[in-house]
């Protein structure tokens, strides 16, 4: 069992330590024995003491001792890493929870509806989404995106792209546009960024090394790694003199394919495959415009939806999406939301071991 001891100063160095002691019982009778102390020491922390007895006068052997003392520094070292990962697990998703928008705009003549599930993996992933008005107020932005890796870097690097996609489309910038200044945005800074995240969010996890140099938890970046995102970038433009439907244009940047829906039931991508963001300079973006005509529907997802396993299979496999799309006619966006997602949580046996999201719009 552990029980509390005194802390160690704050400035000591990372360390598992155990200090045993032995004692038996002086009476002879039956409650006699021997026991054996170590205390639990992690980074400068002590955490606990484990206690041992046993039986009899005969004292605890050096070996076992030695043995004990070996097992505690292991004990120690495993629940100052558990404790350290889960305040980063809290401070990542609190910072995720910060960076998404509460609620997504309402884009006139356009159902819409947004799925959004975060892992059951404990630390924050990288999926990101808005729908946000651009002045002069007749057109509509929407996004939706995945930074590469997770944790406190990818939540800091969300909170970067989401404000600057939203200043570069209301600066009037157009959609192809966007995406070459974005990319430029992230190779000079998001990087740089994401590393004093890791240090700072480490550094209040847990007094000792900053989490990510160590290399012991999962979703830290090493110094220097770069910080790319995948992303679907688009704008909506309602027509409500021209017959009704919404203009859309949009672009993809190493992201899956949107998937436009028409109320015959094909379906088919809505956007060519492009680099991602954040990993080539001087590259020009191209963005596809095309007309959304009342009944469409445009699927938007993030890689969570797609490679979403079961065994070797991913979801998206054979065309998996576009098959379970074809099956949403005549459905509502609501409707078309609720059901992909329960065809990809019916897919595997085991919760999805990545964020989930996805948008889905439909001209009324």
């Amino acid at each position: 069992e552990t029980g509390a001891g005194p802390g160690a100063g704050p400035g000591a160095e990372s360390e598992a330590g155990a200090e045993p002691g032995a004692g038996a019982g002086a009476d002879g009778g039956p409650g006699e024995g021997s026991a054996l102390a170590c205390r639990l020491v992690a980074n400068g922390r002590a955490l606990g003491t484990l206690m041992l007895g046993r039986p009899g006068r005969t004292g605890v052997p050096d070996d076992v001792t030695a043995l004990v003392e070996d097992f505690a520094r292991r004990v120690a070292l495993a629940i100052g890493a558990a404790r350290r990962y889960t305040r980063q697990v809290t401070i990542s998703r609190v910072l995720q929870r910060g960076l998404l928008p509460s609620q997504v705009a309402r884009i006139p003549g356009v159902a819409s509806s947004l799925v959004y599930e975060p892992s059951d993996e404990g630390l924050a992933g990288g999926d990101f989404y808005d729908v946000f008005p651009c002045p002069p107020g007749d057109r509509w932005c929407f996004m939706l995106g995945d930074v590469q890796g997770s944790g406190p870097e990818a939540a800091v690097v969300t909170g970067l792209a989401r404000p600057w996609l939203r200043l570069l489309a209301r600066e009037g910038y157009r959609v192809g546009a966007v995406l070459d200044r974005l990319n430029r945005l992230l190779l000079d800074d998001a990087t740089e960024a994401a590393e004093s995240a890791s240090l700072m969010v480490a550094a209040a996890a847990a007094a000792g090394p900053p989490l990510g140099r160590t290399g012991a938890v999962p979703g830290t970046a090493e110094s220097g790694q770069p910080r790319f995102l995948s992303l679907l970038y688009g704008e909506l433009m309602p027509l409500p003199g021209e017959g009704g439907g919404v203009r859309c244009t949009l672009a993809s940047a190493g992201h899956p394919l949107p998937l436009l829906l028409r109320p015959d039931g094909t379906v088919g991508p809505a956007a060519e495959p492009q680099l991602l963001l954040g990993v080539v300079e001087n590259v020009a973006y191209e963005s596809r415009t095309f007309h959304l005509e009342p009944g469409d529907t445009l699927l938007c997802v993030t890689d969570g939806v797609t490679e979403r396993r079961s065994g070797s299979r991913m979801f998206d496999d054979g065309d998996g999406l576009a098959r379970a799309l074809a099956e949403c006619v005549g459905l509502s966006a609501q409707g078309v939301a609720d059901r992909i997602r329960r065809a990809v949580h019916d897919f595997g046996d085991t919760p999805p071991g990545d964020d989930l999201a996805l948008l889905v719009l439909q001209a009324e």
